[in-house]
């Protein structure tokens, strides 16, 4: 048994909390469009909210998140934004049907702001300090890739005036 769990732990040893001013590793998916998605390279030039979600649950919270700052950011050329639902264990076998529920879900308007990942949940977990299924994990990144800011949870006033805080000192022209 405990050896069993041997790589699970050396996997989280070598994943490190992401902190601000840490780069931003790089995470493969996939677009609802269908186009390969990379990040950071996707946001490269603007400064991106990635929008985690690990459980079905989550999703709720992840959903108010873009809603809010779509409402309040969506028209400012230094930002951008994904959802990045993080698919693993049985889940992967359902890519077709989850993807394809995703894409009737959300408007074609949105394909490029939302980002499938399938499999290598589990690192991804401990680098936003996973705790709670139902939470989204927010980082804001910049427009290099370096996280600027990091929290989790639904999009209550206390913390979303947090990242209003981190947005605000973000550079006025875009380079």
């Amino acid at each position: 048994m405990i050896l069993s769990l041997l790589p699970l732990f050396l996997t989280l040893m070598a994943e490190p909390q992401l902190s601000p001013g840490d780069p931003l590793p790089t995470l493969k998916g996939e677009f609802l469009s269908g186009r390969v998605a990379i990040l950071p390279e996707a946001s490269t030039g603007k400064a991106a909210l990635l929008l985690f979600g690990f459980t079905y649950d989550s999703r709720f919270s992840v959903e108010a998140w873009a809603a809010k700052f779509r409402h309040d950011y969506g028209s400012d050329p230094r930002l951008t934004f994904f959802e990045v639902p993080m698919i693993g264990g049985l889940g992967m076998l359902g890519k077709p049907f989850i993807d394809g529920g995703m894409r009737r879900g959300t408007p074609k308007s949105d394909h490029e702001h939302v980002i499938t990942v399938y499999g290598g949940v589990e690192p991804w977990k401990h680098r936003v300090g996973y705790r709670d299924p139902k939470a989204a994990y927010l980082i804001l990144i910049d427009a290099a890739g370096r996280v600027l800011w990091r929290e989790s949870g639904a999009a209550d006033s206390p913390t979303y005036e947090h990242l209003a805080a981190e947005i605000a000192k973000l550079p006025v022209t875009v380079r």
